[in-house]
């Protein structure tokens, strides 16, 4: 079971905290405010109050026992960079800092976060492919160019087989998994019968993608 360090326990932070809590994750959670760090002591396991940019506060902690560093302070950046900089001079193994601009994400990466948290952006783009086409429901990205699509069956592909339509050899995409009445089912073969009471999910390319689809 992972370890966590959550410093800043604002909005995003608690919804955080809720969501490691469903997971059973081992979380410390660390923020200046009092009404904030007693907030989230329900959904994790310890909870200080402290100021994250005292190298010895953090020092205290023991830093460079957590499997994960989390930044997300929100509002003051100044305090994220020196905390994420902190972090990694204290030898966190893992350190995500929240960004809120394209030039904060820079900053905090030349100073110690391995990676960034950008959740407008990242929501932003959610929203924005998600609802470009009443056909999509749902969207991971997985990298700069692959996401899985949660989509409605086209109608020509309603009653054929998934060796028929055969998207893997036009498009290169693969459908991973068929969802019916809210319940996923991976055991897709050629022989798979699509319908339209279903929706598929498929993995591919953006490009290749919006091009079979016609997005």
């Amino acid at each position: 079971m992972d370890s966590i360090l959550l410093i800043g326990l604002g909005r995003f932070g608690k919804h955080i905290a809720q969501e490691l809590n469903k997971l059973n994750a081992e979380v410390m959670a660390v923020d200046r405010e009092e009404e904030r760090t007693n907030d989230v002591l329900p959904y994790v396991t310890d909870a200080q109050i402290g100021d994250s940019t005292n190298i010895a506060f953090l020092e205290s902690l023991g830093v460079k026992h957590f499997d994960v560093c989390i930044v997300a302070i929100g509002t003051d950046f100044q305090s994220s960079l020196e905390t994420t900089s902190n972090l990694k001079e204290l030898g966190a193994k893992l350190v995500i800092s929240r960004a809120s601009t394209d030039v904060q994400a820079k900053f905090l990466l030349r100073n110690g976060a391995d990676e960034v948290l950008y959740p407008e952006k990242q929501l932003a783009k959610w929203a924005a492919i998600r609802y470009v086409s009443n056909h999509i429901f749902d969207y991971i990205e997985l990298d700069d160019s692959h996401a899985i699509y949660e989509m409605s069956v086209p109608d020509a592909w309603d009653g054929r087989g998934v060796g028929q339509i055969d998207i893997r050899r036009k498009y290169s995409i693969n459908i991973v998994a068929i969802k019916r009445n809210g319940r996923i089912s991976a055991s897709v073969t050629p022989d798979t019968i699509l319908s339209k009471d279903s929706t598929i999910l498929v993995l591919g390319e953006y490009k290749a993608i919006q091009k079979c689809f016609h997005l």
